[in-house]
């Protein structure tokens, strides 16, 4: 595996990475779905040094990482700009009309509680937890389903 930038291990440890892996790949044994989370170290800038909005950010991010791909429609992204403070859910148009604003709303604002607490590895793995319940609900496991996208945790 290669070397993370170290923001990022101001941020989690390398024992929370592998969590957080493992998280994942445990919410997506009960499920068809797939679940990525990302990290950026800030926003990117607009014009006059705005930053962009957290959640367009996770929706450009969403394409760019192929989670649109999915055969169902069923991505969730977890996507966190660690300097600005700022995270976003994103699902794809196949579990967000299952699920709707409300739940990433409730998503999110849990794992606010959990990093407001200097808890970054519970905030994920509990958002992670949560996404794969309702993922579970919506699109359960089925024989030959196959992981679609890693499990690992991306930076950019």
């Amino acid at each position: 595996m290669a070397k993370r930038p170290r923001w990022t291990r101001r941020f989690l440890g390398e024992p929370d990475f592998d969590a957080i892996s493992d998280a994942i790949k445990a919410a997506e044994t009960r499920t068809s779905a797939e679940i990525r989370v990302h990290l950026e170290r800030r926003l990117p800038r607009r014009f006059f040094g705005k930053p962009v909005d957290a959640l367009a950010r996770a929706r450009t991010l969403f394409t760019k990482l192929g989670m649109h791909e999915t055969a169902e429609r069923h991505g969730v992204l977890l996507y966190l700009a660690i300097d600005d403070r700022k995270l976003a859910v994103v699902g794809d148009v196949g579990i967000h009309g299952r699920v709707g604003d409300r739940h990433w709303h409730r998503v999110r604002d849990g794992m606010i509680e959990r990093l407001r607490a200097g808890a970054p590895r519970e905030a994920l793995i509990g958002g992670i937890e949560e996404i794969g319940r309702a993922l579970a609900t919506h699109y359960p496991r089925r024989p030959g389903d196959s992981n679609e996208l890693g499990d690992e945790v991306s930076v950019s």
